[in-house]
């Protein structure tokens, strides 16, 4: 099958049916037109970590922005069946899909944004049966980017010599990404998280990534020794010449590169580096420097790959490898630690019949999985340049000067400093506001955001929970309601 016949043009069924479901079931109840807010949120940190960085928005708003039931998704919709073999779906519930005027307003943190536990990423405004929709497709995207930028995030930070300067980290996984959108998506995310560069040439092409990339071991096997196939690559790319010296002996490997580089030299070319794909890294990363070095070539790279990590970085590190230069594929584009952010969407409140506003809570005897009622937003206070506490308020109400802790009543901190509400319009009845930020600019916001965490809360292990909390007056909405609620 080509992929042509896989993927639509239309992506309004890109949800889950018991979306549509819910849809037909409030547009029969006569509540498809009442107004309903949800949020999107994730109830723990990624990777045992301290922080996510926020990820996807951009390609959440241009979904929403050009979602629409095309005549093909309301035929195959009218194809679906009952178990009796009667229409899953009325057709007058079909004929409004078809001509729905999308109406929802949208809220959210910007894109590179640090966000914590509980804390609303994306507020969803709008009639219920539309808001409901789109549910899947908003999780479906925040979710995945958000985690591979928390990644990524992670990988740079332990990839910083001794003193503090960041060393590059490139994006070499799309070969084992979760299929094309997946590729895509990762790389992208990657990028806002603070890899330099990527191997992946259509996200450069796409989204203006740099990219980088050298030979394979293939080039080396298509010669009948490596010293030619060297030289037959400097023939080819003088200006690009990072050896992969691992195909046979990697320390005779790194001789012959540094032959070859010499000869470049009097060409006028310098090389750029080698790299090591295998092998114990630590140990021949250390040989490799002293080849090079003792060869003439002190500013020569020493690029790794080979399954790498956060921690096997700091591992590498702590074994003192000469490694300055971070290849980094499957491990980050799977998020191979944590496969899933386990970001939620939950309806907080909804309209009455006279239009005012009525709080909703999702009630668990998993203390963790109570949600927050209301209409949230989410002020964040800083103090001489860091963070020192996040406060998720009701807008219908207004904040007040304390926060409580959402898994510890008993912990309440009076947040001071100057403050920001993170939660931005995009989308106002349906239509985009404004521009959105660049993909540099989103990278740039992210990383000055890591530089404002404090480093207890910041660092890669057993970091210090950031106070994220929920106002006082919020809090005691929720346990009123949790209270009523268990008692119906």
């Amino acid at each position: 099958m080509k992929i042509t016949e896989v993927y639509r043009p239309s992506l309004s069924l890109l949800t889950d049916l018991y979306q549509l479901t819910m849809a037909q079931g409030y547009w029969r109840q006569g509540l498809a037109e009442r107004r309903a807010c949800f949020h999107l949120f994730f109830r723990r940190n990624p990777f045992r970590g301290g922080y996510a960085i926020t990820a996807g928005l951009a390609d959440a708003i241009a979904y929403l922005d050009d979602v629409k039931f095309s005549d093909d998704d309301v035929a195959y919709l009218a194809e679906l069946k009952n178990s009796d073999g009667s229409p899953l779906f009325d057709p007058p519930f079909l004929s409004h899909l078809a001509t729905l005027e999308w109406s929802l307003d949208i809220d959210a943190m910007p894109e590179g944004t640090l966000a914590f536990p509980h804390e609303p990423l994306v507020r969803v405004t709008g009639p219920l049966l539309q808001a409901q929709i789109v549910e899947t497709p908003l999780l479906n995207i925040i979710n995945f980017q958000t985690l591979i930028a928390t990644k990524a995030a992670r990988i740079c930070r332990a990839a910083r010599s001794e003193n503090g300067e960041q060393e590059s980290v490139l994006e070499f996984g799309l070969r084992r990404a979760q299929g094309i959108d997946g590729g895509l998506a990762a790389t992208r995310a990657s990028f806002v998280g603070g890899c330099s560069a990527t191997s992946h040439v259509l996200a450069g092409k796409l989204f203006g990534i740099p990219v980088r990339g050298t030979h394979a071991h293939a080039w080396v096997t298509a010669f009948d020794t490596e010293l030619q196939a060297f030289r037959a690559y400097a023939e080819s790319m003088p200006k690009n010449c990072v050896f992969l010296v691992d195909t046979y002996d990697t320390l005779k490997g790194v001789e012959n590169a540094v032959t070859v580089g010499r000869e470049l030299r009097e060409q006028g070319h310098e090389m750029v580096g080698v790299r090591l794909d295998s092998g114990d890294l630590a140990a021949l990363s250390i040989g490799a420097r002293r080849i090079l070095d003792e060869g003439g070539f002190p500013n020569a790279k020493i690029v790794a790959s080979n399954d790498l990590d956060e921690h096997k970085i700091t591992e590498l590190k702590a074994r003192g490898a000469k490694i300055t230069v971070w290849g980094i594929g499957t491990r980050l584009v799977t998020a191979h630690d944590q496969p899933a952010l386990g970001g939620v969407y939950k309806l907080a409140c909804v309209q009455d019949a006279e239009g005012t506003w009525q709080p909703r809570v999702k009630l668990s005897e998993q203390a963790i999985k109570v949600s927050v009622p209301g209409v949230q937003q989410v002020r964040r206070f800083r103090r001489d340049d860091k963070l020192v506490g996040d406060m998720i308020y009701d807008t219908r109400t207004g904040p007040s000067s304390d926060a409580v802790h959402p898994e510890d009543p008993s912990v309440t901190r009076s947040l001071e400093g100057t403050h920001e509400d993170l939660l931005q319009p995009m989308m106002r009845a349906g239509e985009v506001i404004g521009a959105l930020p660049t993909l540099p600019e989103i990278r740039a916001r992210a990383l000055q955001a890591l530089q404002e965490l404090p480093e207890e809360t910041a660092r890669n292990n057993e970091p210090v929970p950031y106070f994220a909390g929920v106002e006082r007056g919020l809090s005691a909405l929720r346990d009123r309601l949790r209270t009523v609620k268990g008692r119906a």
